[in-house]
């Protein structure tokens, strides 16, 4: 069930996780002129990490079979979601605020910075986990479809 569409989306994802993991790799050499070095580092692994998620996704993109609909949400939701994440990392690297990261070093910043920080990590957090569930369900469609067989 693979179409123009998801083979555009599929180089697009790609392409896409190696343009945020070249950003991952930037902001690693920064890491020390930020006013959270500890935040930066985690900024530095989210951009590589979110990066290699996207190129992997894009690689099982065409072998998932689910609506058209259900994989336009999927493309966007994980552009969003990995996007997001990098970016609200590196928002609180620079700033020093996030207190929804305490383990990193976030403190309480102003009230817009900390609302947009919030706003960033808990949408990323239920996009990728849509994203997640979207790919499982049309991945095992695709074993399932492939094998002759359930799990």
């Amino acid at each position: 069930m693979t179409t123009t569409a998801t083979a555009g989306h599929a180089n697009r994802l790609v392409f896409s996780g190696l343009f945020l993991f070249l950003l991952g790799l930037v902001v690693g050499l920064w890491v020390q002129n930020l006013a959270n070095p500890r935040m930066g580092l985690a900024a530095h692994l989210e951009g590589v990490m979110n990066g290699l998620f996207l190129i992997v996704l894009g690689l099982l993109w065409k072998k998932l079979l689910l609506p058209g609909g259900w994989l336009r949400t999927g493309y966007w939701l994980a552009v969003y979601g990995t996007f997001a994440n990098f970016v609200a990392v590196v928002i609180s690297a620079v700033s020093g605020y996030g207190k929804m990261m305490p383990l990193a070093g976030g403190r309480e910043g102003t009230a817009w910075i900390e609302a947009l920080i919030s706003f960033l990590l808990i949408s990323l957090s239920l996009a990728m986990l849509a994203v997640c569930v979207i790919a499982l369900i049309g991945f095992y469609r695709h074993m399932k479809q492939t094998s002759g067989a359930a799990l």
